[in-house]
């Protein structure tokens, strides 16, 4: 909990939910486009925020404008990348050099963010098939939510559950305090969130049918999520692309969220061609599916997935988000 000196709290961790539940249907079928496809098998969407969603990384727009400035951030970031500190002190450091009201630090990030240009036809081709769609970030919710808002609409935003730290923030704007989500050292471990949400789903429907999990990323730091997805989307030119040609795991590359509604849309025809919706996905992950005991609805074991040793030094989200400024002609503090 946050010091009790801080007054006026705005504590966005109260009332909350982090849990990744299947929303209810968004658009009515009056209006479902003709990318409905009308296939049994139900696809479950997973995506990074930071560098995926959007091009630049919401945190540092606001640290370089509000808080520690671009020179002091990369000195950070150069610290995790070393293991000179951990990311959660950092992150707290961070976050705590922020001097700005709420609502007056978001309004930097109006101008100086790019949403991927078809992200919203992506996402509405997800709600026209039922496809739910959650962002697993190790940013603070509050701010993912508000940036949603005003990119896709309060109504559409509403549709995408966020999985994130959560945050407490004082009315002046002089304390900003992350909320972390886990007891771990990023503070958000993402594999044990998409786990979570693999349990609680239980991923066997009554008629037999198992749902395809699809995780969307741009950077290192996404791959314990990603190893738990049975399809993996990176995106082109960065780090995760990078990872997974070094060391040859599968992956589809993608320039903008068009690309990868293309994909889907062939993996849920051919899955309906040749599955009929049953059984195994044709586009399966045996390692994400090893917990699952097919023969039994009645008997699921939660399956965590151990992250490689030589992987931990890629896990440090602020570090592998690549960061591309907007000239927007906004002077940035340094």
């Amino acid at each position: 909990m946050a010091p009790s000196a801080i007054p006026a709290a705005l504590d966005f961790s109260q009332g909350s939910s982090n849990s990744l539940k299947v929303p209810k249907g968004s658009f009515s079928s009056s209006i479902l486009s003709p990318d409905n496809l009308l296939t049994k098998r139900k696809i479950i969407c997973f995506s990074d925020f930071d560098g995926t969603i959007f091009m630049q990384d919401t945190g540092h727009v606001l640290f370089d404008s509000h808080g520690c400035g671009t020179n002091r951030r990369e000195v950070l970031d150069e610290q995790i990348k070393t293991g000179e500190r951990s990311f959660k002190e950092v992150s707290e450091e961070m976050w705590g050099s922020l001097n700005v009201p709420f609502d007056d630090g978001f309004e930097v990030m109006k101008t100086a963010l790019d949403i991927d240009p078809d992200f919203q036809t992506f996402h509405k081709f997800c709600l026209n098939n039922s496809i739910p769609f959650n962002v697993i970030s190790a940013g603070l919710k509050p701010i993912l939510r508000r940036v949603l808002d005003q990119f896709l609409g309060e109504e559409e935003s509403a549709h995408i559950e966020i999985v994130a730290n959560d945050a407490q923030i004082n009315t002046p704007g002089t304390e900003w305090k992350p909320m972390w989500l886990h007891d771990c050292e990023l503070g958000h471990d993402k594999a044990r969130s998409l786990t979570e949400y693999r349990e609680s789903a239980k991923l066997e429907s009554e008629d037999g049918t198992i749902p395809l999990i699809i995780f969307i990323g741009d950077g290192v730091s996404d791959l314990p999520a990603a190893r738990q997805a049975d399809v993996l989307f990176a995106r082109k030119g960065l780090r995760l692309e990078e990872y997974c040609i070094d060391n040859k795991l599968a992956y589809i590359p993608f320039n903008t969220f068009a690309d990868i509604q293309n994909e889907v849309m062939n993996i849920m025809k051919e899955d309906q061609d040749k599955t009929g919706g049953l059984g195994l996905p044709v586009k399966s992950n045996p390692r994400a599916h090893i917990w699952r005991r097919i023969s039994s609805k009645n008997s699921i074991p939660l399956y965590l997935a151990a992250t490689p040793r030589d992987e931990k030094m890629f896990l440090w989200p602020e570090a592998f988000t690549e960061y591309q400024p907007k000239e927007t002609g906004i002077p940035v503090t340094a």
